[in-house]
Order: C-alpha cells, then structure tokens, then sequence
C-alpha cells in the first residue's frame, strides 16, 4: 500500500520534504501539507549544513543530525557521504562519546532495539516486534565499556546508532537491513542509577551464567528472527568481548569491532607504515601499551598476518611484548588472563621504560584508553634505535590519546610514523608538514560487512581480516606517505570500502566460507548494491 499525506512526511525513509515536486505533492496528497516552493535535494543539503556549522557546540550538532536523520534519511546520508571529513567526527568519535553521557537526557524518540534482563524468556518476541524483516546487520552492545568511557550502561546506545550510520555511508549498506541494538542488563555507573532520567535498568550488572544465558538467547533469537544477518559485538568489557568471540565467531555470521576491526586498521596503518621505514613486516619489533582485547587483537592479527609472510608462531609471538599498569607482561607472572597469556614475554619483570629500552621495539602502539602514557622519555627512546619510530595512539576519543600527534613529532624531531584512533590537525614540523594519519574502524568495518553480504559469507576468519588491511594499506598513495600519513583521506572511503568489499569476498570465497559461488563480475555487483541516498 503506498503511503499518502501525512504518512509520507512521517516516514524518514519516504520523506523528501521540500523537495516533492508538484506533480508529487497531487499524486501522493500532499498539496497544501509543504511551503509552496520546491527544493533540490542540493539546496537540502546545503541547508543542514548552515544549520550544523551555525551551532556552537559539537554535541548541538550531533543533535540536528540525529533529528535529520529520523525525519529525512536520504537527506543524512547525502551530507554524511558528501562531507564525510567534517561531519564523521560529529556522528561517531569523538562527539558520540559525550552524546552517549548524555544520551538519556537528550532522549528524543527511539532509534533501535532494546532488550532487558526483563525481557529473558522473551526475547525472540522482543525482536518480532521490530518492524522491518530484512534485517542484514546487527551492531549490538551492553553499554559496559563505551570507548574509554567506561560503563554507560543503556547510554551506549549511540554506539550502535553510529556504528551503522557509518556502514551505510561509508560502505552503502540499505539502511532499511540495519539495526542497533541494546542489552540492557544494568550497569556498576552507581552516578547513572542515581539520575532520574537514566532510561537503563537501576540495578547491578548481570554477572556470570545469568548473563551468558541472557547472550545465548539473544544469539538463538536473533537465528531464528534475522537468519541472514552480521552481528557485530560492540563496545563490550574485554572478558566478555573476548569469550563472546571466540563462543560465537564458529557457530554464526559475527564480528567484534573492537577486536577484530582494530586490528585490521592496525594491521593496514603498520603495513603503510613498512614504505617509509623500509623494514619489512618479519623483521619487526612491537610493543603494545595495554593489554586489553584491543591490543591483544592486534598482536594476534600481526602474528597470523607474519605467519603467512613465513614465521612460525612461536618466532610471530617473539617479536610482540605487552606492557600492563603492572609492567611487561611476562610469563612468571602469579595471574595472567586467558587472552594475554600466549603473548606472555620470556623476560624478566620491568617496567614500561625499562622494557622499552631493552626490546628495542620498532612500533609502539598504545591501545589503553589512558592519555598521556606515551611520554616523551618513551619516544627519544625509540629514536635511539629506529631513524623512523613506529608510534601509534589509538584511545578513543581524542582526550583520551596516549599521545597527541604534534607531541609525537615534536619528540621526534619529526621522524616519528604517527597515526591515532580519533583525528588529529596537521603539524608543521622542521619546514615540513606532517598528516597524522587516524586509524579509525571506519576504514575496515564498513567494507569487511559489504564484501561478506554481498558475497553471501558465512563465517569471518582472520585471512578476510588481513586481505582487509593488506587492500586499505594499498589505497594509501605515494603523496600522502611522502607527508606521513598511514591511511587515505576520509573523503575517498566509499571507494576504499568498495576495494575491500570485493577483496573480502573473494577471500571468503576461496576459503569455501561463501553460501553461494561469487557472481561472475564481483565487482560490478558490488557496486551495484551499495545504497544511493539521492532523489
């Protein structure tokens, strides 16, 4: 039944709002409902953007557009896709951060799923009630570790709104297959189950087998209501992050963003960054500030990713030491979790710096959620032994940095190979100028999730990982590792999430993981698939 009237207006997937022509406006009743002019989508665009850039504050932004997007979708996705650079920072990190603190306060209308420890026993019903059938892709947290934020409980919400916000503007996923979902099984926020306008449960978070009980009935339901779906775990505390992991990623089509994401970005900025040191992967030393699900990702990426240059596991695994608020991760230590301790150092017990100067790393990658860990004793230290220290700050959001790009220059004299997880300015150093490169998700995510739908993928495996970076390093050109920059310009990420969509899929393909054989130009049917928000 075609929609009419008000019904069109209501609806933001229908809605064009001004831009209805006359003819339009008769045939779907709508004459008399819209101000007597039409407009172009163009003029559209241009509007929300005078609006954006009028307001003051990041988190008044975000706002605007989180209101354009539930009232004209197209709309949101055209400024979103057209001015990636300047809009992406506003929609994900660093201002979702802040949005997610406030994100009950700021409550306007609902944007997804919510699922609660009330609702266990019920939740394949909870998900019956969403409206849309075809649902492809599922980023779904539990709000216990919000970027380096902490436990924001159902305030996390904006993670996976954001998440799949970007994935249909930076790979052309339908927004129509996507949906956020949050569980909600309380938080330890003691200040949020004060607030009278928390919307999350006030109580304790669900520990233990209640909650992987909870999980597994998500997952069942989730199986059974949107079989063809991606689930994406996001945002979760690393001991669950990691147990959901390696409890799922064998029985269903699945991915942490955190994990896996983060370290194919990792991988591809490490890569990019072997044409200006000029050493090769194998030959590589990295020591990683955190010892987390992130970091410990990454390890495991850049191990597989040597072995297949080569190295056997155990030579990989020497070349990575991880350093904790305890020090060097080494292996006499008394506990060592379950995701660290295959990268546990044969070392003595020392400190960051003593470790520092003793492994003689030819990266440092700081992946803690902590500022300021990275210091300048640490980076004169690398200068030492490396004419181009490796120095990657990877916390989101940006106050959360190890350290700032102009402060890894400065350190170095302007020799440091520096790339972060939130933006950085560029630095004039020495004459030069330097272009910190951001090792955002946002570079893999969105294409690892096109090429394994449109490739029909079953499974994700870490080749598909790896092949995801390999692709994104090769997007880098000549000019911008000449100025220092680890990864290509945002405004060229539809067409970098296109490269990686097909060589994901013909990854899957070759590891027999596709449902069904590629079409005989990938390619093309890739790009034909990707959602066009124009009218």
């Amino acid at each position: 039944m075609i929609k009419k009237g008000v019904a069109v207006l209501s609806d933001p997937r229908t809605n064009k709002g001004t831009a209805f022509t006359f003819d339009e406006r008769k045939r779907l009743k709508l004459t008399g409902l819209l101000p007597p002019v039409v407009s172009t989508q163009a003029q559209q665009i241009e509007r929300v953007l005078t609006n954006i850039r009028s307001k003051p504050r990041d988190i008044d932004k975000y706002l605007y557009l989180s209101a354009t997007q539930k009232r004209n979708e197209r709309v949101y996705y055209s400024v979103l896709m057209h001015h990636i650079e300047e809009v992406m920072p506003l929609v994900y990190t660093p201002t979702v951060g802040l949005a997610c603190q406030q994100f009950a306060m700021n409550f306007r209308e609902s944007n997804g799923c919510y699922i609660a420890w009330p609702d266990k026993g019920n939740i394949a019903e909870v998900l019956g009630n969403w409206p849309e059938d075809d649902v492809r892709l599922i980023v779904v947290t539990d709000g216990e570790r919000i970027l380096g934020l902490g436990d924001l409980g159902s305030n996390g919400m904006g993670i996976p709104i954001g998440k799949l916000a970007l994935y249909c503007a930076c790979a052309g996923i339908d927004p129509a297959h996507c949906l956020p979902i949050m569980l909600d099984v309380g938080t330890e926020n003691e200040a949020f189950r004060q607030d009278p306008f928390y919307l999350g449960l006030r109580q304790p978070r669900i520990r233990n087998e209640g909650y992987h009980t909870f999980i597994d009935e998500f997952v069942e339901a989730v199986k059974v209501r949107f079989p063809r779906a991606l689930l994406q775990f996001e945002d979760f505390a690393t001991p669950n992050a990691v147990a959901l992991l390696e409890r799922f990623h064998d029985k269903l089509l699945c991915f942490n963003d955190d994990i896996q994401g983060t370290a194919s970005v990792a991988l591809a900025g490490i890569l990019a960054a072997t044409r200006i040191t000029g050493t090769p992967l194998t030959d590589m030393r990295f020591m990683f500030l955190g010892a987390g699900s992130a970091a410990t990702g990454i390890g495991d990426l850049l191990a597989k990713a040597m072995m297949r240059e080569g190295l056997t596991h155990a030579q990989a695994c020497e070349r990575l030491v991880f350093v904790d608020s305890k020090g060097v991760v080494v292996i006499g230590r008394e506990t060592l979790s379950d995701h660290v301790r295959p990268f546990a150092a044969e070392l003595p017990t020392m400190s960051f710096i003593e470790g520092l100067s003793s492994f003689k790393p030819h990266a440092l990658i700081g992946a803690t959620g902590r500022p300021g860990l990275i210091t300048q004793e640490a980076v004169k230290l690398m200068c030492e032994t490396n004419d181009h220290p490796i120095v990657f700050a990877l916390s989101n959001p940006t106050a959360n940095a190890e350290c700032t790009a102009e402060q890894a220059y400065q350190w170095s004299e302007g020799r440091a190979v520096f790339a972060s997880g939130s933006p950085f300015g560029v630095v004039h150093i020495n004459g030069d100028i330097r272009v910190p490169g951001q090792g955002n998700n946002a570079y893999i995510f969105p294409g690892l999730g096109l090429g394994v739908l449109q490739s029909g993928a079953t499974r994700i495996n870490d080749d598909m990982l790896i092949v995801a970076a390999e692709t994104l390093a090769g997007c880098v050109s000549e000019h911008q590792i000449e100025s220092g920059c680890l990864y290509p310009p945002l405004s060229e990420i539809r067409e970098v999430s296109a490269k990686i969509a097909v060589a994901v899929g013909e990854s899957a393909q070759a590891a027999g993981l596709c449902c069904r054989p590629l079409p005989a130009d990938f390619e093309k049917h890739v790009r034909a698939a990707q959602y066009d928000p124009h009218y």
